[in-house]
């Protein structure tokens, strides 16, 4: 009887392993493969009138009719991806203003992260409800706020007319310079929150060896406290450029008409057009993009784990 109740309870605990493996694979199938298999089902269809507004549709009646729509699915939308000039370019452009974004995101949140790491133990919790902050807003109402600080007759330029530092409005809104502030102002806290992990978990005592052993604090940061941080930039790099690529509202609110972003071109292709199809083939090939970057830092965090 011990025997079978040991072999029982080995039984139940690989059952409940497996289970415990399945759920997140699960989870996968049903919120990501499947959507992702639906959309590009409509991507290798034709553009119709009605609703919904492609063909052919899976009837799912019989394996016959279904196997003459899969018969009809074309790669056709694809193609006209790649023969019109608007689409690479708007891949072009985003990937573009996605990496001068996060450029410009490190470039502010390293200091401020450092800064943060370095100030008081006490005060650390509070820099960082600091930071994250902005979240407990709508991501839409804090991009409208910016309409209102970025416009001619904006606070940033009557702020500037002010101090005297320009004599005439700066016509800020509806550029890529919008765009970029946009893009760094929503996304900073990625890149500060993984930088501060790294520095806040940095061996203090190795920039004290080095300043007993008459190595000078610039020289420690190059030689220590930057090569220890690198895990927490990829990271933060990551973290803003993937969402950055494929963002639409920014550009649609504060980049303007002339800001061309593969997320505005898939929205109008959706909504404006009402092209389904060829909407879809922009989002595959989107995902497609940002797939790389994704496995990329999956093999970095296995790799640092």
């Amino acid at each position: 009887m011990a025997e079978d109740g040991g072999a029982g309870g080995r039984i139940g605990r690989a059952v409940s392993r497996r289970l415990a493996i399945a759920i997140p694979y699960l989870w996968l199938l049903g919120l990501f493969l499947v959507p992702f298999l639906f959309v590009f089902k409509i991507s290798l269809s034709e553009t119709s009138y009605g609703q919904p507004p492609y063909a052919p549709v899976f009837a799912l009646d019989s394996l016959a009719g279904l196997w003459a729509d899969i018969r009809q699915l074309s790669f056709d939308n694809y193609a006209w991806l790649f023969s019109d000039r608007l689409y690479l370019d708007a891949y072009l452009s985003s990937l573009r203003i996605a990496a001068i974004s996060t450029v410009l995101a490190l470039m502010i949140g390293y200091p401020l992260a450092y800064a943060m790491a370095r100030s008081p133990a006490g005060w650390r919790p509070i820099l960082v409800m600091l930071v994250i902050l902005p979240f407990w807003t709508s991501f839409l109402i804090r991009v409208y706020a910016w309409i209102g600080i970025l416009r001619p007759e904006g606070y940033l330029n009557q702020f500037l007319l002010w101090t005297g530092l320009i004599s005439s409005p700066l016509s800020i809104l509806n550029t890529e310079t919008a765009v970029y502030i946009g893009i760094v102002y929503s996304y900073l806290p990625f890149m500060v929150l993984p930088i501060y992990a790294s520095l806040e978990r940095m061996d203090g005592r190795l920039i004290e060896a080095a300043g007993d052993l008459g190595c000078p604090p610039w020289r420690a940061f190059w030689a220590i406290t930057l090569p220890l941080s690198v895990p927490g930039i990829i990271a933060g790099a990551f973290l803003v450029f993937i969402p950055a690529v494929g963002e639409f509202v920014i550009p649609d609110l504060l980049g303007g008409s002339q800001t061309l972003m593969v997320g505005k071109v898939l929205w109008d292709e959706f909504f404006a057009n009402r092209d389904w199809p060829v909407a879809s083939a922009v989002a595959i090939l989107l995902l497609i993009l940002l797939v790389a970057p994704m496995v990329a830092l999956q093999r970095y965090r296995d790799r640092a784990v």
